[in-house]
């Protein structure tokens, strides 16, 4: 009796090390947590580094900047301008939406579900 509770405490305390060290590999190697996703349209247009200060032009129609880890429309030709008054975000998350442009810039670790009927 008292071997088949060993036994039980084991595997118990196996299947908590596997849960926690699947949880420290994924928590630690997410190199997309300093990462931007820009897409025109629907289409991946490319993930850029926080870290990295730049100016990316989104097609004929758009402008962003990062600096200092923090991305933010500098330029676009919509009417109402309203990408640029979103501000910027960072790292802890955020989103800059430029409907007229079909521009979207998120976190590149950000997963999004469409719904389906």
């Amino acid at each position: 009796m008292k071997k088949k509770k060993t036994k039980e405490l084991l595997l118990l305390f196996l299947l908590f090390l596997l849960c926690g060290a699947l949880f420290a590999i994924r928590h630690f190697t997410a190199s997309s947590k300093n990462s931007i996703k820009i897409t025109v349209c629907g289409r991946e247009q490319g993930i850029y580094d926080l870290s990295c200060d730049q100016i990316i032009r989104i097609g004929e129609t758009n402008v962003c900047e990062i600096r200092d880890g923090q991305v933010r429309m500098i330029e676009a030709d919509c009417p109402d301008q309203l990408c640029i008054k979103q501000g910027e975000f960072g790292a802890d998350g955020g989103m800059i939406v430029c409907l007229p442009n079909r521009v979207v810039i998120e976190p590149a670790s950000s997963t999004r579900t469409d719904a389906v009927s």
